[in-house]
């Protein structure tokens, strides 16, 4: 299996919180995930961190679990790193940072992370 970098931004060790059930998902499914969030933590094997780590320079998926006001300060982040998709989570749509992402060829999905992955979408 093809494993591929997945960033999960607005990421939580918050057992609650959907952005940790979607770290854990990926990570049964082997592949390889990279969290960012407010507050450094854990989830399984993987380390939230609060910045994007300088080694990372390129990421097939994007999946977004923060609203739009919040996305701003990573906006320069997800252009400059040019991946094959952005996936909005309910509550984090953004048709501003969405058109912008299309009109440079990403492909941007209003979706559910979870419902994705549960359903082989993903």
């Amino acid at each position: 299996m093809d494993s591929k970098l997945n960033l999960i931004l607005g990421a939580s060790s918050n057992p609650h919180r959907y952005s940790k059930m979607a770290i854990e998902l990926l990570q049964n499914k082997g592949e390889e995930v990279i969290a960012i969030g407010s507050k450094e933590a854990e989830v399984g094997h993987v380390k939230i961190l609060t910045s994007l780590p300088d080694y990372v320079n390129q990421v097939h998926t994007i999946t977004i679990y923060l609203r739009p006001s919040l996305q701003k300060q990573y906006e320069n982040m997800i252009l400059d790193l040019q991946p094959q998709r952005v996936i909005f989570n309910p509550g984090a749509n953004n048709p501003e940072l969405q058109n912008k992402l299309a009109s440079v060829g990403i492909e941007v999905l209003n979706a559910c992370t979870l419902v994705m992955i549960q359903t082989n979408q993903y």
